[in-house]
């Protein structure tokens, strides 16, 4: 096995991230690559709807204007070869413009481009497709703002192969930044389905920068210096294993439990996440301290991927309109709650009397009042709260009526009522994600570089991933003896004492990863989190639901569980009214679950 090291840094986790992630990598990263990723499902229909406006446009501005044109002559001295999915909807305007700030710079790059994911002109291949989750056919093509497929790392290969210095995609899977060099620096095939894993679970951990080096960490007191937080270097083996780190000097932290956190976030089952290289199993995972700000991860495994690639679909459907109220004062809250209902009380006689109906969604939360726990709100006694309001209707001349009345409450109904402060809310589509599966052998990536464009085959497994390949770990041990706590004096504890926890949204789901501070605690922390005691706990956040469910996964590797929440997010995203649509503060909420646990491990 090969000593090589490649050294990749994570620049970018969505688009929005810090501009100060690439020069801190580019200047004390000493990097063999740079990756930064800006794509998500909500950021697609955004990149569609600008392009409307803008045929030139539906990229990554932040990246050319923020990343390229700032650092392009340090990523040329050092050479530096730049990954990124940039390219959004329309790659080819993105190396435009790319090419155009490098010769104003007396510089040259070859430059190569990943297309064929966008659908958007080929919708007939998807006519017969059902979604994912809910089995529900293809939505109405005039409605569609984007259909992009999640390519893998293979075309990425391929243009590294051609003597790219920096290959822009549309919609890969984010791991693939990662994977995709390494495939090619370590010569992996295709069915070292193990490295393939490896190599993909790095990209997991550095595709949301700043989230594995601290951001978002349950204990964040323990994080020096947010400011200048520093962003995660992978150091990769040929084995598949690699260390995260970060740049010297740098604020943040990298310990076992803020990369641990980072592999379980928008994970749902732990043992077949599945990619279109590999399908990754992390049950069995090490994590080790190996210096300081040093993580290894190792014992990642690896099947055969499922021959198929995931399409996401956005889509219209309907219109909705936020707005906000303040109120300040005694019993705030319930003033608050019951202006919103007055406000939407007149609105809807007001469209009766247009021969309009009703909002087909509505939802009133008093943000200050921990409107997001439900019934386990512990502050309705609060004397001041921004009261969110959303509504939703298939037609825009209804949010027309609720913006004209939304501020009248401020002489007319609750005092204490300021108003105003943010002007008045605007309307936007109701955007909804549907996601589906098509046969990977029916599409086949194309690379373009130097003028020249080629398709890349991409290699069929010998033999297909299916569930019935996994072999779940055996947690028989992990049980908590009746007679062994009868015996012991016992504590009721809030989880957050024992435990560490990262929520993420996937689709309408969202999951919750909860990591053991000891691995003593894990069998008390399994018996309080069960599946139905999860999913009454957080009742309120399943309202609507088709069919709410919790699933329960183990990694005893990571002394860790993963919980997966479904059709618990009011729709997710951009289509839903709630406050928390990607699912960032479930962790947070779960934290407070009140577990009993021995007095000698607390």
């Amino acid at each position: 096995m090969s000593d090589k090291i490649v050294r990749i840094g994570g620049a970018g986790g969505f688009l929005g991230d810090s501009s100060v992630a690439a020069p801190q990598l580019i200047s004390g990263g000493r990097l063999d690559y740079l990756i930064l990723d800006y794509l998500a499902e909500a950021t697609m229909p955004m990149l569609a709807m600008m392009q409307k406006g803008r045929p030139e446009g539906g990229y990554a501005r932040d990246f050319t204007e923020w990343v390229w044109k700032d650092n392009i002559r340090e990523i040329k001295r050092q050479s530096i070869k730049v990954v990124t999915n940039a390219g959004g909807l329309n790659p080819r305007a993105c190396r435009a413009r790319m090419e155009a700030l490098a010769a104003e710079a007396g510089l040259s790059f070859n430059i190569a481009i990943v297309e064929g994911d966008d659908l958007r002109g080929d919708l007939g291949r998807l006519a017969d497709v059902r979604e994912m989750v809910s089995g529900d056919g293809f939505p109405a093509p005039d409605a569609v703002l984007n259909a992009s497929v999640y390519f893998g790392a293979d075309p990425i290969v391929a243009a590294l192969r051609a003597g790219a210095d920096v290959v822009i995609t549309g919609r890969v899977v984010d791991s693939a930044l990662v994977l995709a060099p390494l495939m090619y620096e370590f010569g992996w095939k295709a069915s070292d389905y193990d490295q393939l894993a490896g190599g993909s679970l790095a990209g997991h951990v550095i595709e949301c920068g700043a989230q594995a080096t601290g951001g978002l960490f349950t204990d964040w007191e323990s994080v020096p210096d947010w400011a200048h937080i520093g962003y995660p270097i992978v150091e990769c083996a040929a084995d598949g294993s690699f260390i995260v780190t970060k740049p010297e000097g740098t604020g943040g932290l990298v310990t076992c439990a803020t990369v641990g956190e980072q592999i379980l976030y928008e994970v749902g089952d732990p043992q077949a996440y599945m990619l279109p290289d590999v399908v990754c199993d992390f049950a069995g995972l090490k994590l080790e301290q190996v210096g300081e700000q040093r993580v290894r991860v190792s014992q990642t495994k690896g099947r055969a991927p499922s021959g198929f690639y995931k399409v996401s679909v956005t889509h219209a459907d309907g219109w909705r309109c936020l707005a906000a109220m303040p109120v300040v004062g005694r019993d705030a809250a319930r003033k608050a709650e019951r202006q919103a209902d007055a406000v939407i009380e007149r609105v809807e006689e007001m469209l009766r009397n247009r021969n309009l109906p009703p909002f087909r969604a509505k939802r009133i939360e008093a943000l200050g009042a921990e409107a997001t726990y439900g019934a386990n709100s512990r502050a309705r006694d609060v004397r001041e709260v921004v009261c969110k309001i959303g509504v939703e209707h298939d037609d825009p001349a209804a949010m027309e009526v609720f913006m004209r009345e939304i501020d009248s409450p401020t002489t007319s109904m609750s005092p204490g009522s300021t108003g105003w402060f943010a002007g008045r809310p605007t309307i936007s589509p109701v955007i909804r994600v549907y996601s589906c599966l098509i046969d990977r052998t029916t599409l086949s990536p194309k690379v373009d570089l130097a003028g020249q464009t080629f398709e890349v085959a991409v290699a069929e497994p010998a033999r297909r991933f299916t569930p019935d390949q996994i072999e779940r770990p055996d947690v028989s041990a992990l049980g908590v003896s009746p007679s062994a706590a009868n015996d012991e004096e016992m504590v009721e504890v809030d989880l957050i004492d024992i435990a560490w926890a990262r929520s993420g949204d996937k689709g309408d789901s969202f999951n919750v990863g909860v990591i053991a501070r000891k691995p003593e605690l894990l069998p008390y922390i399994r018996a309080a989190l069960s599946e139905e005691a999860v999913l009454g706990f957080l009742a309120h956040e399943f309202e609507g639901g088709r069919k709410p469910s919790v699933a329960r996964f183990d990694l005893p590797g990571m002394t860790a569980i993963n919980l997966l929440c479904q059709n618990a997010l009011g729709g997710g995203q951009l289509a839903t009214l709630r406050l928390d649509a990607l699912a960032k503060g479930k962790a947070q909420q779960l934290l407070e679950f009140p577990v009993r646990v021995p007095v000698r491990l607390v």
